[in-house]
This record gives structure tokens, C-alpha cells and sequence, in this order.
């Protein structure tokens, strides 16, 4: 992933930005693809994100069983020849912090016949699992714990019960992993989901993303999934979109120095939530237009907003970022659950704001970010790569700010540094 230093001084921008921009293809719909071409026994995936989290989803896929062959633009996945839905009977799986890794690989593991842990770094040991494990258990197979977070020992001979309940209010991450296991269960499954849902538009993806590659899904209820069984591959070609969350950072670059930014391919029907950010811009204040090219926001005096970021969560740093040149305090709401990503995103955000010069109200579910005038200081980035890019972008106009670990970027967006350098240079 290239070599990055201990810190990094953010250098601000004497003018507005204007740039046209390219980012990586979406870590989200990467590491689904990933996981649904392994299942149906083989495809090629054209855009594939290369960084940190789909290089532990690869890797694991391989200690699985599976072939998997990288090129600089396609990725393409087989299993071999008369080998079982997962080939190997035993593997141990090391995801790093990569959350969507662990959660899609323990159903996915869960469909084979034999004995397989999942484990990481200590920050994955603090990320709670344990209400995926108890709808795996439903389904039959020994999926266990102590903390009720990694390390995860699945022992399993497949599913033997095609009924499950679960709940996502921690994380919708659970129920897209068992959306994509279920059509290879052997039978019809229905999944329930209990309680509240987050990121909803995240599940829409899972599920548009399926329906693209010839799964059945159906929605007899709210709340209730019915995958029909896999019969055979239709689809073995698949193209990413670029990454919406990634695009975030750049449309807020816009934002707040009263330039414009256009990323190339996105568009307001992309498969991902996230691409909702560009409206809460416009809400503060910005224009923002859709060509052939892509999507466009230009910046204009920025208003503080109340909004509710529970579907776009995370963008909601990037928010936070912005916000802190605003005329008027804004207030992000509903997002409790971004305190178990890869780190607790809410006390996180609000500590390094404090640190600018900022104030900061934090609450249970969200903050209400108060402008004042800023400083410089070295703040964290608590190894999240979210943390860094968004702090990046308060860097643009305020001077003096440091970001330690810069590195961290590579979990997603290892080029982002090179990427983000373009914005100095006049257009």
C-alpha cells in the first residue's frame, strides 16, 4: 500500500478549488461482490476497490479455497473444479478491522462443512458480532464467542433451519450478510428482522446488488426477507461504481472553500446510500448538479443545519468537518452506532474539534458542532481512516493542523494523499 509518514501537516488552499476527480471504486460493493461471485462458483469484477479491507476479504477468500487472480483493472474469482460451496473444511481468517470482512465472511463460512475462526486487531476485538452469531445459530451452526465480539468460531455442516431472525440496529451489516448467504442455503430462507434498522441504505444496496447478479429477494412485509434458492450464474461480469463515501471528501472540498468539484461517475441513482451526502451540502448552502460527467457541487456561504445522518453515517465526519465553517451551529442526529466502527466516531470527531478550537456538544446519538474561530494543533485519527480524510478536509482553510497516522487512509483509499494533493494545483 506504498509508504506513508508518522504525520502529515495539512497545507491550506489560497483559492477555491476547481477540479474534475476520479476516486476508487466503493469498498462497500467491493467486498459484496467479492463474497457473491465466491458463492456462485465464479465471476469478474471490473473497478474492484484495492485496498487494506478488500485485501483481507481476498486473502481470506483464498485460505477458503477459492482462486483468486488480481489484475490492475479486474479481479476474477473461481473455485475449483468439483470443490464444495466452501472448498476448504478448516481455515483461520484474519480481517483486520475490516467490518464488513468479518460479518460477510462469518455467514458465508457458516454455509460450509467444517470449523473456521475470524479474528483481528484489538479494535475488531472491541466491534460486537454477537447478534449475527445468534441468527447463524438459528440456522443450526455452532457460532460462538466469548465477548461477543472476535475472535469467532463457526463449526458447521450448513444450514439446517431456513427461518432466522435478526436484529440491526447495531449494525445493518448483519442482515446484508445473511441476505447474501441465504440463496445458498439449499432452500428458501426468510429472514426477520427485529427491532430498529440503521443504515437502511445500506440493506437496499445488498439487495439491489443481488437482484443485478439474478438473485430473488422479496419483501412479503416490512421487516421480512424471502430469498429464493440459487439456481445458476447469469451474471459473471460485475462493475463497481466509484466509492460515494470517498466522494464525500471532495464535494466537501468544495464546500468549504467556495470552489467546485466534480467526481467523475457518480450520480444521484448510484447503489449507494452515501451518495445522500451531496444533499445535505445543499441543504448548508452549495449548488449541486448532475452531468454525463458525474455530480458537481459548488460551494456558496454555508448555513448550520439540524439533520438526521442514521442513512449516510459515514459521511457524518465529513459533515462535522464542514460544518465548522458554517454560519450557525448544526447538529448531526441518530447516528449511536458509529461508536462501534473502527473507532467510536462521535467521542472521536468531538475530541479533535476541541482540539481546533471548536465547541462541541456531545450527545448519545450525535453532536451539535458550534463554529469559532479555529487554530492549529496535531490531532488523531484513532487509526480510522474516516477520522483522517475528514480532518483533511478542515485543512483546506485552517492552517497548522497535523494529522498523525495518515497511513490509516489505506483501510480504504490508499492513493487518497495523491488524490488529495490535486486540489492545490490551479486548475
Amino acid at each position: 500500500m506504498g509508504e506513508y509518514p508518522a504525520t502529515l501537516e495539512m497545507i491550506p488552499l489560497n483559492q477555491p478549488v476547481r477540479h474534475t476527480v476520479s476516486v476508487p471504486g466503493s469498498k462497500s460493493l467491493s467486498n459484496r461482490a467479492l463474497i457473491l461471485m465466491a458463492l456462485q462458483g465464479g465471476g469478474t469484477i471490473t473497478g474492484l476497490l484495492h485496498s487494506e479491507d478488500t485485501e483481507v476479504m481476498i486473502d481470506s477468500l483464498r485460505k477458503l479455497g477459492f482462486v483468486v487472480q488480481v489484475t490492475n483493472s479486474d479481479v476474477t474469482v473461481t473455485r475449483p473444479a468439483g470443490a464444495k460451496l466452501i472448498p476448504n473444511e478448516q481455515a483461520d481468517l484474519f480481517i483486520a478491522n475490516s467490518g464488513t470482512s468479518v460479518r460477510f465472511l462469518a455467514a458465508a463460512v457458516s454455509l460450509g462443512n467444517g470449523t473456521y475462526t475470524l479474528d483481528g486487531i484489538q479494535r475488531m476485538r472491541e466491534r460486537p458480532i454477537q447478534d449475527l452469531l445468534n441468527a447463524l445459530q438459528q440456522a443450526g451452526v455452532t457460532a460462538t464467542s466469548e465477548t461477543g465480539c472476535p475472535p469467532v468460531t463457526i463449526t458447521t455442516q450448513g444450514w439446517k433451519h431456513h427461518t432466522l431472525s435478526v436484529r440491526a440496529d447495531i449494525s445493518s451489516q448483519y442482515l446484508s450478510a445473511l441476505l447474501m448467504a441465504a440463496p445458498f442455503a439449499g432452500a428458501p430462507v426468510t429472514i426477520n428482522v427485529t427491532g430498529e434498522v440503521v443504515s437502511e441504505p445500506y440493506i437496499e444496496m445488498t439487495v439491489r446488488q443481488m437482484h443485478t447478479l439474478g438473485h430473488r429477494i422479496t419483501q412479503p412485509t416490512s421487516g421480512s426477507y424471502v430469498v429464493a434458492p440459487f439456481q445458476q450464474a447469469t451474471i459473471t461480469h460485475y462493475a463497481i461504481e466509484p466509492d460515494a463515501s470517498s466522494a464525500s471528501y471532495f464535494f466537501a472540498a468544495a464546500a468549504v472553500t467556495g470552489g467546485t468539484i466534480t467526481v467523475r461517475g457518480t450520480h444521484h441513482a448510484m447503489l449507494q446510500g452515501d451518495i445522500g451526502f451531496v444533499k445535505a451540502l445543499e441543504q448548508m448552502g452549495c449548488n449541486v448538479s448532475e452531468s454525463t460527467d458525474g455530480i458537481t457541487v459548488t460551494g456558496a456561504p454555508l448555513r448550520g443545519i439540524d439533520i438526521d445522518m442514521n442513512a449516510i453515517s459515514d459521511t457524518m465526519m465529513t459533515l462535522a468537518a464542514v460544518a465548522c465553517f458554517a454560519d450557525g451551529p448544526t447538529t448531526i442526529r441518530n447516528v449511536a452506532h458509529v461508536r462501534h466502527k473502527e473507532t467510536d466516531r462521535i467521542t472521536a470527531m468531538a475530541t479533535e474539534l476541541r482540539k481546533l478550537g471548536v465547541h462541541i456538544y456531545e450527545f448519545a446519538d450525535g453532536l451539535t458542532i458550534h463554529p469559532r474561530p479555529m487554530h492549529g494543533a496535531i490531532v488523531d485519527t484513532y487509526n480510522d481512516h474516516r477520522m483522517a480524510m475528514s480532518l483533511a478536509v478542515i485543512g483546506l482553510r485552517q492552517s497548522g493542523v497535523i494529522l498523525q497516522n495518515p497511513g490509516c487512509v489505506a483501510k480504504t483509499y490508499p492513493t487518497f494523499w495523491n488524490d488529495w494533493s490535486i486540489l492545490s494545483v490551479s486548475s
